[in-house]
């Protein structure tokens, strides 16, 4: 199960910036290029088990949206994408976020009260921007059916099992200076 996406870690580039190692990956980076195989195997592990009675699906811009708008493509589920820049349109909603990395503001547009959505994205590391979103989407007064996450790295996902919220990884990783390293549950 899902082995083209873990066989995708396999001599991925390694930067170190400070004592942080970074890994880069078509799912987090599109680099190297995303292949269309691993795109539909992600899409479609998440497609046969996501709660798809939703209004729609959401992501984080910018690497949530190739896996987004395959799975809104394969489900004809409506996609709307939590946007880093500002579009002042009527309901928009301010949301502020802190990552490990960096700090900033992104703008949740076409969710309203009452909506059910399916949230996908691509990594969680610190969990500093998907808390944010939940929070965001719970004053709204949306409902989340789902979080789909496709790299899980760090201790992000236990913040949210604290609280209560379901996080689904497809992949969890650690990673130092010899490479990517799989873990297993």
């Amino acid at each position: 199960m899902l082995e083209i996406l873990k066989k995708s870690f396999r001599d991925i580039p390694i930067v170190k910036r400070g004592d942080y190692y970074y890994f880069i990956h078509p799912i987090s980076d599109g680099v190297p290029a995303l292949e269309p195989e691993l795109l539909e195997e992600v899409a479609e592990y998440i497609v046969e088990r996501a709660d798809l009675n939703v209004d729609r699906i959401l992501t984080i811009e910018a690497m949530g949206i190739p896996l987004a708008t395959t799975v809104s493509l394969m489900t004809d589920i409506p996609l709307a994408i939590v946007r880093k820049r500002k579009y002042e349109l009527k309901g928009e909603v301010l949301l502020s976020q802190s990552t490990g990395y960096s700090k900033g503001e992104l703008y949740i547009n076409g969710v309203k009260k009452g909506d059910r959505v399916l949230i996908i994205d691509d990594v969680i590391s610190t969990g500093g921007t998907l808390l944010a979103l939940v929070r965001a989407l719970k004053n709204i007064g949306a409902t989340i059916a789902g979080i789909f996450i496709v790299i899980e790295r760090g201790d992000g996902v236990t913040k949210f099992h604290t609280e209560g919220i379901e996080v689904t990884t497809l992949v969890r990783i650690d990673v130092d200076e010899h490479g990517v390293h799989i873990l297993e549950d």
